[in-house]
């Protein structure tokens, strides 16, 4: 940390020198196919937030504003700013919790770096394969950004993890993507700390709009306004982790700057990124798991149930504890299962169902029991039956994550489960094809057509959320 170069610390000069060195940069293949799994997963997700408050929201607001033809607004044909478009697709890829979830750094990385990358790739006419290279940047540095500041601490003294990881990552992703010096470089992740904002308030929020502006909407757009600011020629500090005062002096919980370049290079955190197979929050996905492992080994009716016991860390029951929110309401997503034996994204996001009388009533038999020494993502399901018999389930790792990766095939499933509804059969097939091809791809521009309702979807009425 002494030892400088100029006023640069090591630690920025090699940060920076590798961001902006991104591009020209091999990624290893398996690097490569995750990346691509991660953007079309993101793409799904923007796509089936159009039916949602947030994404209808953003679009209209985003729509309302004048600005030059950058960047598209997914599932629409209107061009607009980088700045605004990487803003729209960020709350329509966070307009619930169907996108993928870094565990370690507490984020939701894909919701902001990708939006945010794809607005600057189309403004600058970029090629497929450079883009790839731009995301697994972003989720290097934001993941990198968060293991720094003590996630777990950061979180408990009420930020957002989600929100800080997203406006580094996505800042980093813009900035490469920009082409900007390492001096550059410096320049906007310096912009990025005086933009980054965010508190854990977003949980009193009766719906999804406000967590979808933190964790999504506000880190993408201030890391494109970040990146377009210093490509107008606007200075900055040329290490704003290191010196006095510093990010970490005001943010950091015991924070370790070191950890912002270790590993770099070598170890890529896009393949320590979960690509949820359950359209819904983080940590209900191992309950789920469990649920639908018992579902499938035993042959019991919902009359038979009187109680449902589920262990899990604290801090998951504290996200998903009754909550209103239909896709993040653990009670609610346990009782539509057992009671559908399936989860969809049109059920899990219909909050109609959450006055049903006998979703109501299941819920009541689920009860959340705190386990301070459980490993996260990691839930005990019991479910006693009235017969006296006990039906118990201990979850591994949850299907999508690291250790249990969904296929690509299965990737390809959800996606068209998530697109087609809106997009038709035929397009969301062709999207889906081109994105696990598009290092292929000379302009990133050639998806808009693919990622444009078609006209008889411009006045059907939607009533999700």
């Amino acid at each position: 940390m002494s030892a400088k170069h100029g006023d640069v610390s090591p630690t920025m000069a090699r940060l920076s020198a590798y961001i902006a060195d991104a591009l020209t940069t091999a990624l290893p293949d398996q690097v490569v196919e995750k990346t691509k799994a991660h953007l079309l997963d993101t793409i799904a997700s923007m796509v089936s937030g159009a039916l949602l408050a947030p994404g209808k929201l953003a679009i209209g607001y985003v729509r309302s504003q004048v600005g030059a033809r950058e960047a598209q607004i997914i599932t629409t044909n209107t061009l607009t700013t980088a700045t605004h478009a990487a803003f729209a697709n960020a709350m329509l890829a966070h307009a619930d919790e169907t996108d993928d979830s870094h565990m370690t750094s507490r984020a939701h990385m894909g919701c902001s770096v990708i939006p945010a990358a794809l607005a600057v790739a189309e403004r600058d006419n970029v090629a497929g394969a450079l883009l790839l290279r731009a995301i697994a940047l972003g989720y290097d540095v934001g993941s990198r950004v968060l293991f720094a500041l003590n996630p777990l601490a950061f979180h408990q003294a009420g930020h957002c993890t989600h929100s800080f990881a997203g406006i580094f990552g996505a800042t980093a992703a813009t900035t490469a993507l920009a082409r900007l010096s390492p001096q550059q470089a410096a320049w906007t992740l310096s912009y990025a700390a005086q933009q980054a904002a965010g508190i854990t308030s977003w949980r009193r929020g009766a719906d999804h709009v406000e967590k979808a502006f933190v964790f999504a909407g506000l880190p993408a757009r201030n890391a494109v306004e970040a990146t377009a600011m210093v490509s107008a020629g606007f200075g900055g500090v040329n290490d704003v982790f290191f010196g006095r005062p510093n990010f970490f002096d005001v943010f950091g919980q015991e924070p370790t700057p070191e950890l912002l370049v270790n590993e770099l290079g070598e170890r890529h955190e896009i393949l320590n990124t979960t690509i949820k197979k359950w359209t819904v929050g983080s940590p209900a996905q191992s309950v789920l798991d469990g649920v639908q492992a018992l579902l499938k080994k035993h042959t019991f009716d919902c009359r038979d149930i009187r109680e449902i016991t589920i262990r899990m860390t604290p801090l998951e029951i504290d996200t998903v504890d009754n909550r209103d929110i239909a896709d993040i309401s653990l009670q609610y997503l346990v009782a539509l299962l057992l009671i559908d034996k399936e989860l969809t994204f049109a059920s899990s996001h219909d909050d109609r169902r959450m006055a049903d009388p006998a979703v109501l009533a299941l819920k009541q038999m689920v009860k959340l029991t705190a386990d301070p020494e459980r490993e996260r993502r990691r839930a005990h399901v019991l479910i006693s039956l009235r017969s006296g018999q006990a039906l118990s389930h201990q979850s591994g790792p949850v299907r999508g994550s690291p250790a249990n990766p969904m296929t690509h095939d299965e990737v390809t499933s959800k996606a068209l489960d998530l697109m087609s509804p809106l997009l038709g059969v035929g397009t969301a097939g062709r999207l889906i094809h081109a994105i696990w091809n598009i290092d292929e791809l000379d302009t990133v521009r050639e998806l808009r057509k693919l990622c444009t309702l078609p006209p008889r979807s411009a006045h059907r009425k939607h009533v999700i959320r």
